[in-house]
């Protein structure tokens, strides 16, 4: 290669990388942006319970009553919560046993099949799944145990949303594990339930803990489906068919007529929701770091 071409293509790369640093920063900055605006526009509230010494009323008191100035997001919070673990104890195990049927026991024909149709319902949008719970789902539930918008239905639903997610980052996981490790399994004879469990699903394991935060983050801020299922009552999730109101949901439904207080409380529900996603993306990150520590150790 000459050394006109070189520099040629030393230009090019220099060039790439200052429009990537461009894109990069401009990303930080929308998202610095986002979280200026949530703090901006709930620092009234946040103010005047700080200035009060009451501000611990927001987690403590169990009441949600915007006109009255009581605003405790205990409930709210506790089912945000509820509704994500739940359906991250079902989706987690559905989706690890979908992942190991592609990579491990599907022809190559069925699994280009069964891949494709996990990307189409990863697609879906969330009012669909909204639809199709309120019109399927909660009916049925309500023949078993009334009223059927409840936290099992929020629950069901978004199990059935992030179950691609997790199958997909699952079986990209497993892929990427090096062949050797099979191979060198294979000839110690082991037999492919051994296999899997204990050489490739701890190889894969950070890529699997990544997807299934993201996973995770995915269930704590939807918003559509479970306002359409959950059935929007501000108490405390004390039980699977009792209906419930999760952050998402109480900004979707009063952020409309909301003023003063009531639409400052509002937006500091969005600032929590935003912490509480950045919190698993750190925790996603430090799990990521951790196994390649150990991988490169190892």
């Amino acid at each position: 290669m000459s050394i006109a071409m070189k520099r040629s293509n030393n230009r090019v790369d220099r060039r790439l990388g200052q429009i990537f640093s461009l894109l990069s920063a401009g990303a930080a900055l929308l998202l610095m942006l986002i979280v200026l605006f949530l703090l901006n526009e709930s620092w009234p509230f946040l103010a005047s319970f700080w200035h009060e010494g009451h501000w611990l009323d927001l987690f403590q008191s169990q009441g949600w009553y915007p006109l009255e100035g009581r605003f405790g997001m205990t409930p709210m919070i506790l089912a945000s919560i509820a509704v994500t673990l739940g359906a991250m104890l079902l989706a987690l195990p559905l989706g690890l046993a979908n992942a190991i049927y592609l990579e491990f026991y599907a022809s190559p024909v069925t699994a280009r099949g069964f891949r494709l149709l996990l990307n189409l319902l990863a697609g879906v949008p969330s009012v669909v799944f909204g639809l199709w719970g309120l019109t399927r789902l909660v009916p049925l539930i309500t023949q078993w145990q009334p009223p059927g918008a409840s936290l099992l239905a929020a629950i069901l639903v978004l199990t059935l949303m992030i179950l691609p997610t997790i199958a997909l980052t699952s079986a990209s996981a497993l892929a990427s594990v090096p062949k050797d490790l099979l191979a060198g399994s294979m000839a110690l004879g082991m037999r492919r339930k051994t296999q899997i469990l204990h050489i490739m699903l701890p190889a894969a394991r950070s890529g699997i803990a990544s997807g299934a935060l993201l996973a995770t983050a995915r269930a704590l801020g939807e918003t559509m489906a479970v306002l359409m299922v959950a059935g929007n009552v501000v108490q405390l999730p004390s039980g699977l068919f009792e209906p419930v109101r999760v952050l998402t949901a109480n900004i979707a439904l009063e952020m409309a007529y909301a003023m003063g207080d009531h639409r400052a409380s509002l937006f500091a529900s969005g600032l929590l929701l935003t912490l509480l996603v950045w919190l698993l993306s750190w925790v996603a990150h430090r799990v990521n770091s951790q196994s390649q520590r150990l991988a490169h150790h190892g």
